[in-house]
């Protein structure tokens, strides 16, 4: 991925350095000792499903409209200042956040629009957040559309890279900026009115057409990844030879039925909150084939 002319965003509250430990997750029953292949697996369902991975050991959680974790009455974070990082993987994040904010502002901008960008949270192992009152780096990335923020803990990377082989370094860097743009493109849907119109579908329906509708939320959010994309590549020529692969490959990773044979042998998919490996790779090509918000419309299509 070709990163030196991308511009580099301003938008990132960089608390790595506050400290907050990135050896345990706070879970319930000693699970701060998990292995480092169970902390993988339960980090990458824990992006893939939006929600804390203890949930999945024993613990309990609300969800926002976006499928990021929640707890009700949880104090506001304490304000922060913006800037950009310095470091390498900061630099690396603040490019990816950088072309969105371009991307985005120009396609808004076509249809009359103005683009507010978010802000994203850079830290390590927890820090407080308005969806949850404290982001762990076991929930994996996630955006609260309540402070409009993305929360990434950048161990989050590292776990990828462990996960799977072959990718490492430079040959990893476009999945994981399909991951920042697939949590930039929830900020679209809370800009675009999505989320909030779907949260309350939710509340009206039982659980599993909740989750359907989830689905839906999702599979754009990839296709929306997909549209930033294709602008940034038309404008920058980000894309390298088999980049667009390994972001497929990672769409595939973090498919609802593969994670779900992974953790537990079997599939359900009324329990889908995210869309098979196929369903993901699907919309992220529709997104990256012609770069049209128009053609995300998850929510009219009849196959997904």
């Amino acid at each position: 991925m070709r990163l030196d002319d991308l511009q580099e965003s301003s938008n990132i509250e960089d608390r790595r350095g506050e400290g907050g430990g990135g050896g345990g997750f706070g879970l319930p029953g000693g699970a701060g000792g998990l292995g480092i292949g169970t902390i993988i697996i339960l980090g990458l369902i824990g992006w893939a499903l939006g929600i804390d991975p203890s949930i999945l050991i024993g613990g309990a959680e609300i969800f926002s409209g976006s499928g990021s974790p929640s707890v009700q009455g949880a104090p506001p974070p304490a304000q922060r200042r913006t800037g950009t990082p310095q470091d390498d993987m900061g630099r690396f994040v603040s490019r990816v956040l950088g072309s969105t904010e371009v991307v985005w502002k120009q396609v808004f901008a076509k249809d009359g629009k103005s683009y507010r960008a978010p802000v994203l949270v850079l830290y390590k192992g927890r820090t407080q957040a308005s969806c949850g009152g404290v982001a762990q780096s076991a929930m994996g990335p996630f955006y609260c559309p309540s402070d409009q923020k993305v929360y990434l803990d950048t161990s989050f990377f590292r776990e990828i890279e462990n996960r799977f082989r072959g990718c490492s370094g430079k040959a990893c860097q476009f999945s994981e900026a399909y991951v920042i743009a697939h949590e930039v493109g929830h900020h679209v849907q809370n800009l675009l009115g999505v989320l909030p119109k779907v949260q309350q579908q939710q509340q009206q329906v039982g659980k599993v057409e909740a989750n359907h509708l989830q689905v839906r939320v999702e599979l754009q959010a990839d296709c929306l990844a997909g549209v930033w994309a294709y602008h940034a590549n038309q404008e920058r020529k980000i894309l390298e030879p088999g980049d667009v692969e390994e972001a497929l490959n990672a769409a595939a990773a973090v498919g609802d039925d593969r994670l779900q044979r992974q953790s537990q042998g079997t599939i359900v998919p009324d329990s889908f909150t995210h869309g098979s490996s196929a369903q993901r790779v699907r919309w992220f090509k529709t997104g990256f084939s012609r770069g049209e918000i128009g053609d995300c419309d998850t929510f009219s299509a009849k196959q997904l």
